[in-house]
């Protein structure tokens, strides 16, 4: 007999954000996670929350994203009602900034893009950006040629977010099978009816695949070709005596996001070195030499800790959100790359929908896994 109506494989922010929206519905759910819930890519990402609008004409993945920043702050709010965790979401705004010719042409797209899709942008000149942040000298002093203010920008602490998803699971009866890992699975009749694993063995009616980098090599054993890959982060935590930024600052890919306490996440990198999670004192260097140079009072802060994280990348940066072909029981929601934590809470109400029969509310197919 199931002893679960959905089995979860894979504590990462998306299983556990499916896990507490199935468990909401009154579904038995079950997790299993080969480490500690909550502590991979998920834990190690900056919380930023970008803009996005929610328009039923827009592009899927447009949607995906607005309908997420409209849950995080519904979740947010009910996570906090429910646990007494709070997450650390607010507004904080974001500064897209470039000191180039080329990062401004890469920043006049960007921003073009989103204007387009309704997100309010106000351009700064150096000098409004020196009213509006201070600390900022290495910009407003310097070579700065382009400043976008965007104001619905928010952030959250993953590490808070993930133990509030956690303790709310709990308190809705989910069972959490953790340093376990699925080993076999057992497919009868285009249905998986079981999974072997190394606490035993676990059934239920309906499985869910949210494991991120390791996705692929999983579900080789389902016939299902997935070209998710690991792609490392690194990231720096830095503390100041007290706060000194207000905004999320962005250049290209680097960061900055400053929490209410001081500290200072810095972030991040993009490499293909496989399941390789070291840090690296070059890689920390030029992160901690970007920090410094458009905030300098950073180069006397403390730095707390260093850490990176893999993310599960697809080739167009589109997850893979639906049911595994050829068997009607089993789904995946993997793939999200940086946007783990940003895509959680729509991904997880589209795969309920999905799984309970509800058309979702948001078309799937451009994230298919059989997608060309």
């Amino acid at each position: 007999m199931p002893s679960a109506d959905c089995l979860v494989v894979g504590a990462g922010v998306v299983g556990l954000s499916l896990a507490y929206e199935l468990s909401g519905q009154g579904i038995r759910v079950e997790v299993l996670e080969r480490g500690t819930a909550g502590r991979e890519a998920s834990w190690a990402g900056a919380g930023i929350l970008p803009a996005a609008s929610d328009r039923p004409g827009d592009p899927p993945y447009d949607r995906l994203s607005g309908l997420s920043v409209r849950l995080h702050a519904q979740w947010s709010r009910r996570l906090a009602d429910q646990t007494r965790i709070d997450n650390g979401y607010r507004r904080c705004g974001g500064l897209y900034v470039a000191r180039s010719d080329s990062e401004t042409a890469a920043l006049n797209d960007e921003m073009a893009a989103l204007g387009g899709r309704g997100v309010t942008l106000i351009p700064l000149n150096a000098a409004q950006l020196a009213s509006r942040e201070p600390a900022l000298a290495g910009l407003t002093k310097g070579p700065l040629q382009a400043c976008f203010h965007v104001p619905e920008v928010a952030q959250l602490r993953n590490p808070r977010h993930l133990q509030a998803l956690i303790t709310a699971c709990r308190q809705r009866g989910v069972r959490f099978i953790e340093h376990a890992s699925a080993q076999r699975m057992d497919v009868q009749n285009g249905r998986l009816r079981q999974l072997h694993t190394s606490a035993g063995l676990l059934r239920a009616e309906q499985y869910c695949f949210t494991t991120g980098a390791w996705t692929s090599k999983l579900l080789e054993q389902l016939g299902c070709q997935l070209p998710i890959k690991p792609i490392r982060g690194q990231m720096v935590l830095l503390k100041l005596p007290e706060q000194r930024l207000r905004s999320i600052v962005h250049l290209g890919q680097a960061y900055l996001v400053p929490r209410d306490d001081g500290r200072i996440l810095v972030g991040s990198t993009m490499e293909d070195v496989g399941f390789d999670k070291r840090t690296t004192a070059r890689t920390i260097s030029d992160l901690l030499n970007f920090a410094t140079s458009i905030m300098p009072e950073l180069a006397e802060a403390d730095v707390e800790q260093c850490w990176a994280g893999l993310r599960p990348s697809s080739p167009e940066g589109m997850p893979y959100l639906g049911a595994v072909p050829g068997l009607e029981n089993a789904y995946v929601a993997a793939g999200h790359f940086r946007w783990g934590l940003y895509l959680s809470p729509a991904t997880a109400v589209l795969l309920t929908e999905l799984m309970r029969g509800v058309p979702p509310q948001i078309d799937l197919e451009a994230f298919r896994l059989d997608r060309d």
